[in-house]
């Protein structure tokens, strides 16, 4: 394996070559959490923020860095659910892992874990931290493919891991192993 060769170093990224590959990998986590809530009242929870790089508002699933809070010794469980907190103002017990997956394994070594939460209750705003500025959707969980595809035809932009973490949920049929 040839040397590492740091291009550039910011704040939170680094890019790097790496014999004839050139990529992007954080410099202050390498794991990123992203999950699919379920309400109790039967409502999936998606939010929407405004994404520089692509250059506007994108749909995702309430999602975060593992040690964002300055924490290296954070378990992914634990920043999904101060994640799923912070971004919609829920929270639950019952929560499980779907899967870890690349983020974009040619251009990043980012990792994304995606969990499925359920029985989730509202207790607080949400909304996000500081500087964020996070809208909350509640969709009745049978409504959502369609009010997602057409957000979509409306030219909406979407994150790719909504959709994976929906057939993964579906696949497990929405249930959370008991601990």
């Amino acid at each position: 394996m040839s040397k590492t060769k740091i291009l550039y170093e910011g704040r939170f990224l680094e890019l790097v070559a790496q014999g004839k590959w050139e990529y992007v990998r954080r410099n202050n986590s390498t794991t990123t959490i992203a999950i699919l809530a379920l309400t109790q009242n039967d409502d999936l929870l998606f939010v929407e923020q405004m994404r520089l790089p692509v250059g506007g508002p994108v749909i995702e699933l309430p999602a975060g860095l593992v040690g964002d809070d300055g924490d290296a010794t954070e378990q992914p469980i634990v920043a999904a659910i101060r994640e799923l907190e912070e971004e919609t103002g829920y929270t639950t017990e019952k929560i499980t892992e779907l899967g870890t997956f690349c983020s974009s394994a040619g251009l990043t070594n980012e990792q994304t874990t995606m969990f499925l939460a359920i029985d989730c209750h509202q207790i607080g705003s949400g909304g996000g931290v500081a500087g964020e500025s996070i809208q909350i959707h509640k969709i009745p969980r049978k409504n959502a493919a369609s009010w997602l595809l057409d957000r979509v035809k409306l030219g909406e932009l979407m994150d790719g891991k909504v959709w994976t973490a929906l057939a993964l949920a579906q696949r497990r049929k929405w249930k959370v192993p008991k601990n």
